[in-house]
């Protein structure tokens, strides 16, 4: 198996088509076709069904698509090593993030990388934590900066950054903006605004009411913190976010929340195993513990 075949069916599979693919490859779509017949001929399974519009991968394609990306990532991860000890740090440096996240200034620390490595290509991905989780394991990011969402595996190890715990926000009319600490079973009745399941903040709130055993109503979701705050801030619903959202809108009282468990919201650094983080990716990281430049952790 060649690494060029990988490199043409994981083109084929992200594009779901080989004349895009073969552009983007800047190789002939016969050759291109040619490569992944050759594939499937050693793999004895067909990886694609093919239509006159698009193809899409069959199970086996699929099974085959997350070891690809992993084997390619590696590959790029040793060339890069060879490079950085011959003194260039090169390549690209694939990084997610939610937004808004604690105890990482992602905008200056990249900032800062980029002035101590102008070779390195910075590329940033915005999404839910349990996306950027699957993303760093199968190899499509180098790194991310989320919110726990899972255990160590051995595609996958995350660094704690920061903790802090939730806490709830209102309209200043609301019933409960003059009050102290809440609990779970204050708010069971309560319409919420939240954000997708797949952020870390619903998951942590989601865990804490759990745990609870109390139901709760996401009347309003959304998929930005702003969005989030103008909802709240116009009395149509509250919402539990961590402790430090609410520096962003100084007007919406801030509650505690007060739960029977420990349920902090936990920034985290996720990252492959240490022999598969890219060059690049250690020294964002050593970046951002060295708390140079000025770069420092709230």
């Amino acid at each position: 198996m060649e690494l060029r075949h990988l490199q043409h069916f994981v083109a084929v599979a992200e594009d779901q088509h080989f004349t895009r693919a073969a552009e983007r490859l800047m190789v002939s779509q016969s050759g291109l076709s040619s490569s992944i017949r050759s594939l499937e001929r050693e793999l004895r399974a067909p990886l694609f069904v093919r239509t006159t519009r698009r193809v899409t991968l069959t199970e086996a394609g699929r099974a085959l698509l997350t070891e690809a990306e992993r084997i390619l990532a590696q590959v790029r991860a040793a060339q890069d090593a060879v490079a950085a000890v011959q003194g260039v740090l090169r390549g690209t440096l694939s990084v997610g993030t939610e937004q808004c996240i604690a105890g990482v200034p992602v905008a200056r620390l990249l900032a800062a990388f980029r002035g101590r490595h102008p070779d390195v290509e910075i590329q940033l991905r915005q999404a839910g934590s349990g996306a950027l989780a699957e993303d760093v394991a199968a190899g499509r990011l180098d790194l991310a900066f989320a919110v726990t969402t899972r255990a160590d595996t051995e595609q996958l190890r995350c660094l704690p950054l920061t903790s802090e715990p939730m806490a709830v926000l209102c309209h200043p009319s609301h019933r409960l903006a003059t009050g102290g600490p809440v609990t779970p079973d204050e708010l069971g009745g309560e319409a919420f605004v939240d954000f997708h399941p797949d952020w870390g903040p619903r998951r942590t709130t989601d865990a804490a009411f759990a745990a609870a055993g109390v139901h709760r109503t996401v009347a309003l979701e959304v998929n930005d913190v702003h969005s989030l705050l103008d909802l709240v801030e116009e009395g149509l619903g509250i919402a539990v976010v961590p402790r430090h959202f609410a520096h962003k809108r100084p007007v919406l009282p801030v509650l505690p929340l007060k739960a029977d468990t420990d349920t902090p919201y936990e920034t985290v650094a996720m990252l492959p195993p240490p022999e598969a983080t890219s060059p690049a990716a250690r020294a964002l990281m050593s970046l951002l513990d060295g708390a140079q430049n000025g770069l420092s952790r709230p």
